[in-house]
């Protein structure tokens, strides 16, 4: 069983993500969906980036091994995360 992704809103920029809390761990997977619907409901068209959840905006940590044996890293700015016993 591998270790969730996780994501934590900066609480500097809570006020853009009004959806989400702030300072709480979340599972990446849940708060990117909730961005892509918070997307879709909005009348003003995304601005689209390399990624649904901006770096500066969200922490990030735990994730899934690529297959590859690499470390738990999904990110390649990611720190080296020991792999749990």
């Amino acid at each position: 069983m591998g270790v969730t992704r996780e994501t934590r809103l900066r609480s500097a920029f809570a006020h853009l993500y009004p959806e989400l809390p702030a300072g709480v761990w979340l599972p990446a997977s849940d708060v990117g969906a909730a961005m892509l619907l918070a997307q879709l409901k909005s009348a003003k068209t995304p601005v689209l980036g390399e990624r649904l959840l901006d770096e500066l905006h969200f922490e990030f940590r735990g994730g899934q091994p690529r297959g590859n044996g690499s470390a738990l890293r999904t990110r390649a700015t990611d720190a080296e995360t020991p792999l749990p016993n």
